[in-house]
């Protein structure tokens, strides 16, 4: 679904529990598709990872369970997130 250009998505978890999730973006890392995305019911600073698995209608998504992948995908998520932030810059404002 596609409100004012923002993807919102309706995910079910194995025992059937609904929630909704804003897309913010995608990366790959070492083969495979990741999306970022925010739950509209959870706090606006955190976002969830998914491993993209299939194509088209038939993509499914799942937790990524092993913490070193999720942290390896976090931190490219967090570099894309935070490119245009230039910290240098900001601190030498403040001098």
């Amino acid at each position: 679904m596609n409100n004012d250009n923002i993807d919102i998505y309706t995910l079910t978890d194995e025992e059937g529990n609904e929630e909704q999730f804003r897309y913010l973006e995608q990366c790959t890392y070492e083969g495979n598709t990741y999306y970022a995305m925010a739950s509209l019911e959870q706090a606006q600073d955190e976002f969830c990872i998914f491993r993209v698995e299939g194509e088209g209608d038939d993509r499914i998504l799942y937790t990524v369970d092993d913490d070193d992948e999720f942290d390896a995908v976090a931190d490219i998520f967090e570099d894309q997130f935070f490119s245009d932030i230039d910290y240098d810059e900001e601190e030498s404002d403040e001098e």
